[in-house]
């Protein structure tokens, strides 16, 4: 089984399936023949969709905890490796933050945090320049 760490991974709660980019698995030289083929239309937010190349069980490390989990296959070009959807969210019972960047599940009765990364995070000295402007109509 593949395992990922150090990918990665963007969690979105509005999609129902977890997704691998087929660049993905090619990177990581991962065998077609893993790939199993099946007929499941992909349908995207901006309405538009993509037939799957197939689906794959992959074996994913998240902080401490390893999930075994299907993703479907497509040939997509994406700025991420692995689009983690509702059904990793419901099998950690994850709690999703997109204003702190954040995911957050209790396992093994310990709290499990991860953060995005940093790059995407704003800095707390971030300067916002403020320019009054006059009216020239007057009262």
């Amino acid at each position: 089984m593949q395992r990922f760490r150090g990918y990665s991974g963007l969690v979105n709660n509005g999609s129902s399936a977890n997704i691998c980019p087929l660049s993905t698995l090619n990177k990581l030289k991962v065998d077609d023949e893993r790939i199993h083929k099946n007929s499941i239309y992909v349908q995207g937010f901006d309405g538009r969709g993509k037939d799957s190349v197939g689906d794959i069980v992959l074996e994913l490390t998240i902080g401490i905890v390893e999930f075994t989990m299907e993703f479907q296959v497509l040939d997509v070009a994406v700025s991420y490796n692995l689009l983690l959807g509702r059904p990793l969210i419901h099998a950690a019972k994850a709690v999703l933050s997109t204003l702190y960047q954040m995911v957050k599940f209790e396992w093994d009765r310990q709290e499990i945090v991860v953060h995005g990364e940093d790059n995407l995070c704003v800095p707390n000295d971030v300067i916002v320049l403020f320019i009054e402007f006059e009216d020239d109509k007057g009262p």
